[in-house]
């Protein structure tokens, strides 16, 4: 609640503000290679120095000045523009006119944040820019940068803290409130991130990245259709950017249009090839298609780009798991475990390659790891019962199979294996339930043999008989059925 009526405070105050007022003076060389460090892309910093009502920049950039702004990230676009024109031009379509002749000087502290940020460094250039706040701790664009750091590292309640204050001192500048909208919608709060977004178009209703912050917001909110359309606004404005193009892929699959998920998602790729998160994403849409082998494919472009995601490796895993690529699968769990030990996903599918390979103790020791991470799942527990019985734990495997009948009575499969668990620890009445029960759920072949099997255990071959009799016919190609058949007749001829 408390950022809720802080973002509502924001929008009050910025609405009096415009862009134009938030820069008036002309940006200098340190604000370029602050908003560099933060993020902002080279053609929206074109735009924002275009924003200044004819002002421009605020001096004239010195060739020190280039080789800090090409070491800091900028286009060379964006050089081109700032570099190539003197005061006194008059203002052209896609020139930027300069405010002074004075030669701009860029400050180590900014210089080199920018250049650390682009080699993330990022705890090195939190560091440089905390200790200049120290000596100006009002500083809107050294707030804005930490914020941006901060946000980077994921330390999101720290980030929208730093971007308020950040508003506070520099209540007219957009990008911040483009900043706090993402920051709330990826802690979930649609409100609070469509009213941040909102604001910053307010100030620059040309602002691509605030549409596609507004996209998100929407996104978020399960707005789909809205969402594309405030991200078609971005690419409108700006071109085409690999990260809308992302966004568009995510929306896309989530409302069910997988083709469209994918086209999104090959764009982004086109544009950057070296967007790791596009090629697993699109790695799940194509798990989603039953293109396994594509999917496999995408995926292993992911770990090479960033080897130490975990998550990556485990769609991976899971993928060839499917494929039943089981020695593969095996390969890269071993692999994932032995980077991020603490890793809670993948068990489930490890056991499955262990089982197909008769490994039982190996499959015993994941399905154990899975039911710690989920203790209510049912399917864990049958197989883990199922696993013990192989390996001639009977008692154990009981206890288990009783506690997966629990969790999902309706579980056929959990049904049969509790009721071998009781023949095999000789209470047999109690297997004859199990197995009728499993029956009643699931009427196929394989639950009327095992039936039939408890029933000639307790020398009752007449019953036993009659669900061979039906086993047999629901799968005629199974000769076990036939000869139980001959071996029940001829216990009741004697």
């Amino acid at each position: 609640m408390r950022r809720c009526c802080l973002t509502f405070l924001f929008v009050v105050l910025a609405a009096t503000f415009s862009l134009a007022e938030a820069i008036s003076s002309g940006p200098a060389c340190d604000d370029i290679l602050y908003w560099l460090a933060s993020g902002i892309s080279s053609a929206r910093i074109q735009r924002l120095t275009h924003s200044t009502d004819g002002d421009g920049l605020a001096c004239k950039v010195t060739p020190a000045c280039t080789r800090a702004l090409q070491q800091g990230g900028a286009s060379s676009a964006l050089i081109q523009n700032l570099t190539g024109h003197t005061s006194g031009y008059p203002k052209q379509a896609g020139k930027l006119p300069v405010a002074s002749s004075a030669a701009c000087t860029c400050s180590g502290t900014a210089s080199e944040v920018a250049a650390l940020v682009r080699a993330k460094k990022l705890d090195d250039a939190e560091e440089k820019v905390r200790a200049a706040l120290r000596d100006d701790p009002a500083n809107g664009n050294l707030l804005f940068v930490l914020g941006a750091i901060l946000q980077r590292e994921e330390r999101f309640d720290d980030a929208i803290d730093t971007f308020a204050e950040a508003a506070h001192n520099e209540p007219g500048f957009p990008e911040t409130h483009g900043h706090l909208s993402y920051l709330f919608y990826r802690n979930g709060d649609s409100d609070s991130a469509l009213a941040e977004a909102r604001t910053a178009l307010s100030m620059d209703p040309a602002n691509a990245e605030a549409y596609r912050y507004l996209g998100l917001a929407l996104y978020g909110s399960g707005h789909y259709e809205a969402a594309l359309n405030a991200f078609e606004k971005s690419l409108e404005r700006e071109g085409e950017v690999a990260d809308v193009y992302f966004d568009i892929g995510i929306t896309e699959r989530d409302r069910g249009e997988l083709r469209k998920a994918v086209i999104a998602y090959k764009k982004a790729i086109t544009l950057r090839p070296d967007f790791w998160q596009a090629h697993s994403n699109l790695g799940v849409v194509l798990h989603d298609q039953g293109r396994l082998d594509e999917a496999v494919a995408e995926y292993r472009i992911a770990v090479r780009l960033n080897p130490d995601e975990p998550s990556v490796r485990n769609n991976l895993g899971n993928t060839l798991c499917d494929k039943e690529d089981f020695d593969h699968a095996i390969s890269e769990f071993q692999q994932l475990y032995k980077q991020t030990p603490d890793w809670d996903g993948g068990h489930n599918c490890l056991a499955r390659a262990y089982m197909s390979k008769k490994d039982y103790p190996a499959a015993i020791r994941e399905l154990r790891a899975a039911i710690v991470t989920n203790p209510a799942g049912a399917a864990e527990h049958r197989v883990l019962g199922q696993a013990l019985l192989l390996t001639g734990k009977d008692e154990e495997a009981l206890e288990v199979l009783r506690k997966a009948v629990e969790l999902n009575p309706e579980s056929a499969l959990g049904h049969r294996y509790l009721g071998t668990a009781f023949v095999n620890t000789q209470q047999m009445e109690e297997a004859e339930k199990e197995f009728r029960e499993a029956l009643r759920l699931e009427p196929n072949a394989q639950n009327h043999y095992a039936l039939a099997a408890c029933l000639m255990a307790l020398n009752r071959y007449d019953e036993a008989l009659g669900e061979l009799e039906i086993a047999s016919r629901l799968d005629p190609h199974e000769n076990l059925y036939r000869a139980r058949m001959q071996e029940a007749a001829r216990m009741l001829a004697k």
